[in-house]
């Protein structure tokens, strides 16, 4: 790293309020930040709404993004850095919300195979994965099984040797679009903890099929009906019964990712609206001179820093064997819930250009909803923390 770099990472990480700890790992969150605003952002834009962007997929494995988080795998550790998933996903995020969001399900999708998974699984899918030329999905969310994941009603029935999976899941990104399905499937009748069972699903199963929805985020998500597709017992992941545990350990880190992608909504909200304010001028003076406006841009941009400290500091604990749900969920809570105040005041602060088709930060007011209920509703953070503290009280 030159002096140069150096310092203006230092600045800049200060100007954030980015943890000190971080140390030189910024300079390569810097360095995604810029490939994405000169490269990748463009490959983006191209993409389709509500479909799969392979050539973005592509894009991001050629340049090492997937390799960074999924390093070749070491048999003494198989977890990949949440310090390293949430520098990626705001770097990326600050410059193109669907560079980020395809970094993101292709990591979501991936890791329990990765981490979980046996060595011919992980030989199988390693490469095409980290490469972008096979799409990962995380298959868990059923109708009538949200939030509630003890309800999944999806089946998986022994035949011989195999198993048959039956049932429906809804809203998972990447769908239908993926090469390879994460499933989560009940393979008994007992308590959520010990009967649901992971599996692998190639895309192009007998027996499943899916469709594309159209909500109002802009990345893919869809449905997907599995009629009797027949999968192999070496497609279990993890153990027959761990299913239970190798979701809520991939959500509980990818939860604190989420939190990153809204500190990067909010940092490019708030970017926008500084420079907006400093150049646009009522009245006969820039509206940065407006204390109530000025006052305002202070706070949001206090509020991002605790959120982002608190995220970092989740991270952290996290890549140090000190996994932390409760921390997870409030890490979580409060960087969304940031997101969602920071980015509906900076349109407000802009006034009308905001709505109009194509501004930015209507495309960050899009954007910012969604994530305020997947990899865990606020409703549901708060009851994670509240329960939790009180378990803990005398």
């Amino acid at each position: 790293m030159t002096i140069e770099t150096k310092n203006l990472t230092t600045a800049a990480a200060s100007a954030w309020g980015w943890p000190a700890t971080l140390g030189e790992r910024l300079e390569k969150a810097f360095g995604w930040r810029d490939l994405t605003e000169s490269t990748l952002a463009a490959v983006a834009d191209a993409g389709e709404e509500t479909r799969v962007n392979r050539a973005l997929v592509r894009a991001i494995g050629e340049h090492g993004l997937l390799r960074e988080l999924f390093p070749p795998l070491d048999p003494a550790d198989r977890r990949i850095s949440a310090v390293t998933l949430c520098l990626l996903k705001e770097s990326l995020g600050q410059r193109s919300t669907a560079t980020e969001d395809a970094l993101g399900l292709q990591g979501l999708g991936f890791n329990p195979i990765y981490r979980w998974g046996s060595e011919e699984q992980v030989d199988e899918w390693y490469e095409p994965v980290v490469s972008g030329d096979a799409v990962a999905a995380f298959a868990m969310t059923e109708p009538d099984a949200g939030s509630d994941v003890a309800a999944l009603a999806l089946e998986a029935h022994r035949d011989g040797g195999d198993y048959l999976l039956s049932g429906t899941k809804v809203w998972i990104s990447n769908a239908p679009d993926a090469d390879v399905y994460v499933v989560f499937a009940r393979t008994g009748n007992g308590n959520a903890r010990t009967s649901q069972t992971a599996f692998i699903v190639p895309g192009d199963a007998p027996g499943l099929t899916g469709e594309p929805l159209e909500l109002i985020v802009s990345h893919p998500v869809g449905r997907l009906v599995f009629d009797n597709v027949r999968v192999p017992s070496s497609a279990v992941v993890g153990e027959v019964g761990q299913g239970w545990e190798i979701g809520m350990k991939t959500l509980e880190q990818f939860r604190i990712s989420v939190g990153a992608f809204g500190l990067a909504v909010s940092q490019a909200a708030l970017d926008a609206t500084i420079s907006f304010l400093k150049r646009r001028e009522q009245f006969g003076a820039p509206l940065s001179t407006r204390q109530a406006l000025a006052h305002r841009v202070a706070e949001l941009t206090s509020q991002l820093t605790a959120a982002r400290l608190l995220i970092y500091h989740t991270a952290e604990r996290f890549d140090a064997g000190e996994p932390d749900g409760r921390l997870s969920a409030m890490a979580k809570l409060r960087a969304t819930e940031t997101a969602q105040e920071v980015v509906d005041a900076c349109v407000q602060m802009h006034g009308a250009c905001a709505l109009e088709q194509g501004h930015l930060l209507g495309h960050l007011y899009r954007e910012v909803r969604a994530p305020r209920i997947y990899e865990g509703a606020s409703e549901v953070l708060r009851e994670i923390a509240a329960r939790s503290l009180f378990a803990a009280a005398p």
